[in-house]
């Protein structure tokens, strides 16, 4: 083995003899460097990281658990193996050795093949443990990048779902993205004012956010007929309109049940089914009444109701913004959730910035 390949042993000794006796054992298998003080030691460490260290304890000026302690306490130095070498021979000595950091004791006057025996274990533990330490890392590198990618699937196939339906209902398009926005300033409020903090503490917010967008999903099984029609629909046709929460809670229940991604899927299918609830119970598709119904689809209700109103449609103009906060409060207790409907006249502000950035 050449001198490069071999590992490095610093060797700390006071006494001569016992610095000349130890290199003398280890130096046809290690490079050994000797130091008579832990401060020499100390010294080197700030230049060289050797593979292990043998220290004496017994030193004057700075003994072996002194220098351990200093060892140990720097992140550059914390993981070298250290072996203390000593005359002492009792139990309680040991013990504290062991409790500052150090990985075995060797009695001196030592054995040279012993010494060497004991320095082959604990070093091949150490290149075992780097070992794990590096797979780890590495599985680690490999599961962020899987998770990278399958997120990134995700994110394309949420894209394409919420496309392929604004696509087909043209009449409200942008609708999706700025109602997750002004779902997101609703959650954010409700952190920051405490309320419903034992539900929303559950939540992964960008992961309910996400998932808002699959709110109507199930207008792909409504007719064009119905779904473009430019004007009023007649009440078959908004019986058939109506169907789109139970659809929409179908179609993502089905890929809830060939995917792993159970939580972005779950609040997926309610707000999908829900969003449509009112607080008196006069809402569809389950007549749902007061807190019977998901916070989810509280929640969007107001994002989804406030996005309608100041949109265009062929059956109406567009109101103002001013105008449907009116409206909106004026629902508090019937259409909507009065703790949310007040915690929406705190926040309109910025719902009429989203409306002006994203336009309708």
């Amino acid at each position: 083995m050449s001198n490069v390949d071999r590992k490095t042993i610093f060797l700390v000794d006071d006494d001569v003899t016992n610095l000349a006796k130890g290199k003398s054992a280890l130096a046809e298998h290690y490079r050994v460097f000797t130091f008579a003080s832990g401060e020499r030691l100390l010294d080197m460490l700030g230049k060289n990281i050797p593979d292990l260290i043998l220290l004496d304890i017994e030193m004057p000026e700075m003994n072996g658990y002194e220098t351990i302690k200093l060892i140990k306490n720097k992140k550059e130095t914390e993981r070298i193996p250290v072996i203390f070498l000593t005359a002492k021979n009792d139990d309680s000595s040991e013990l504290e050795g062991l409790s500052l950091g150090a990985i075995d004791y060797i009695a001196k006057p030592f054995s040279p093949p012993l010494l060497l025996k004991r320095i082959e274990v604990h070093l091949l533990v150490e290149s075992q443990r780097q070992e794990l330490i590096n797979y780890n890392d590495h599985l680690q590198e490999m599961v962020a990048a899987k998770t990278k990618s399958v997120v990134k699937l995700q994110d394309a196939i949420l894209k394409n779902m919420v496309e392929l339906v604004e696509q087909r209902d043209y009449v409200t398009g942008g609708h999706i993205e700025r109602t997750t926005h002004y779902l997101g300033v609703l959650l954010k409020a409700m952190q920051k004012y405490g309320l419903k903090t034992e539900i929303i503490s559950n939540w992964d917010l960008d992961l309910v956010l996400q998932s808002a967008q699959l709110h109507d999903v199930g207008k792909i099984a409504i007719r064009d007929s119905v779904l473009q029609k430019p004007g009023r629909l007649t009440e078959e046709e908004f019986e058939e309109i109506k169907k789109h929460t139970i659809v929409g809670e179908k179609v993502i229940e089905k890929i809830k049940q060939n995917s792993d991604s159970q939580a972005f899927l779950e609040h997926a299918g309610i707000f999908a089914a829900s969003h449509h609830e009112k607080w008196n119970g006069s809402g569809y598709p389950r007549g749902l009444k007061g807190e019977e119904i998901p916070l989810q689809g509280r929640l969007l209700a107001i994002a989804d109701v406030y996005d309608a109103l100041v949109s265009d449609r062929p059956y109406k103009k567009a109101f103002t913004h001013e105008e449907a906060v009116d409206i909106i409060v004026g629902g508090k207790g019937t259409h909507f959730d009065p703790v949310l409907a007040d915690l929406f006249l705190k926040v309109a502000d910025e719902f009429k910035v989203i409306l002006l950035n994203y336009g309708t």
